[in-house]
């Protein structure tokens, strides 16, 4: 029989990755303490890491600022759709009352 599967919110995981990187906890020593898989916690600073370097990483952003940013790149991507509707009716009235 196999766990179920356990999901982490981004607050804690970006907790579990500052006290490796910032207080200098061992991996192994924060897997036993928290009952993480070492899997999963490596997956995390890397996550981290590349978020401190500025870059997106790859799956959901921990770090607030990475949060924010996807946030805003998805505003920008559905104005940008909407723009473009509005730019083709706008055209296709105009082109209507002519």
């Amino acid at each position: 029989m196999s766990k179920p599967r356990r999901n982490f919110d981004a607050d804690y995981k970006l907790h579990i990755c500052e006290q490796i990187r910032k207080q200098g906890i061992t991996i192994a020593q924060i897997c036993r303490d928290n009952n993480l898989g070492q899997t999963a916690v490596h997956r995390w600073l890397k996550q981290y890491d590349a978020e401190m370097t500025g870059q997106a990483g790859i799956g959901l952003p921990i770090t607030p600022e990475q949060r924010r940013i996807r946030e805003l790149e998805e505003q920008v991507k559905q104005l940008t759709i909407d723009n473009n509707i509005l730019s083709k009716a706008t055209a296709f009235f105009a082109a209507k009352t002519r």
